[in-house]
């Protein structure tokens, strides 16, 4: 025999980083699986009431959330503890009140970074039922709402003293019956729709002048009679807050003109003593 000896070729330097990142995402899984099963962290994700998707990492007990973050699909993010019922938001919002799972469910207050405070109630993570929304400028909201928006039955007060009692749908006030009385002390009771006066209605100014009939957004439109505080009245047509087309023009005395009118001016009257 010759001596000839035989050595193990040694592992090469690629090799030896390649069982070391293995042998780390063995551990890293092997510690996520403890964790996920010893610790109660989970990875969950819903749809809130307006549509938008979120997801939750954290803390769990027997399936329900502990504390953890939020990422909204808006690109926005919270830091979330269920135990004491808080939301602090990336943006500088909080909210404070009752939870379901990952979302504002029930009653609770949001703070948010402007100054605007809602407080009532909330259904998949956004308003919903009764509520008062205050503005930081000052004009706030009082009555429902309806998957985030103002719905229903409401009391508004804005920033230069006016309000308005009735309902809104979508946002707007719309709807019969409706009071808004200006800072002014001007008064309209009727409909609204699309946020303005639409259909019949009373407007009564401070001066006493008063005017009952048709509105087209804001703007008296159609039949009214308008009476003026001295005692005079016009009933007839209206169009751009003026008199347009056939009406009766009746003076304090009693005399009247009957006839027609433009812009606001008589262009062919038959007069009655």
């Amino acid at each position: 025999m010759n001596g000839r000896r035989y050595y193990k070729p040694r592992p090469s330097f690629g090799r030896i980083m390649l069982r070391i990142i293995i042998g780390a995402v063995i551990c890293l899984l092997i510690a996520a699986a403890v964790a996920y099963f010893a610790f109660g962290v989970r990875y969950k994700s819903a749809k809130t009431a307006d549509g938008l998707k979120i997801r939750f990492f954290g803390l769990t007990e027997n399936g329900n959330i502990k504390k953890g973050w939020i990422r909204y699909s808006n690109g926005l993010s919270a830091k979330i503890d269920a135990s004491s019922g808080r939301l602090i938001y990336s943006n500088g919002d909080v909210y404070e009140g009752e939870l379901s799972g990952a979302m504002k469910e029930g009653a609770g207050k949001m703070t948010y970074s402007n100054g605007d405070v809602y407080e009532g109630e909330f259904r998949g993570d956004v308003y919903d039922g009764k509520g008062v929304l205050t503005y930081a400028e000052g004009a706030v909201y009082d009555g429902m709402f309806v998957s985030g928006r103002e719905d229903g039955s409401a009391s508004v007060t804005f920033p230069d003293g006016s309000s308005f009692t009735g309902t809104y749908r979508d946002g707007k006030m719309d709807g019969a019956s409706c009071v808004f009385r200006h800072a002014n002390g001007d008064v309209y009771t009727g409909d609204f729709s699309d946020g303005m006066m639409n259909g019949h209605g009373e407007y009564v100014w401070a001066n006493g002048d008063k005017y009952t009939g048709d509105f087209k957004n804001d703007v008296r439109e159609g039949h009214g009679v308008y009476e003026w505080a001295n005692g005079e009245k016009y009933d007839g047509e209206f169009a751009g807050n003026l008199m347009n087309g056939y009406g009766v023009y009746t003076f304090v005395g009693g005399r009247t003109y009957e006839g027609y009118f433009e812009n606001g001016v008589v262009v062919r009257t038959d007069t009655n003593e």
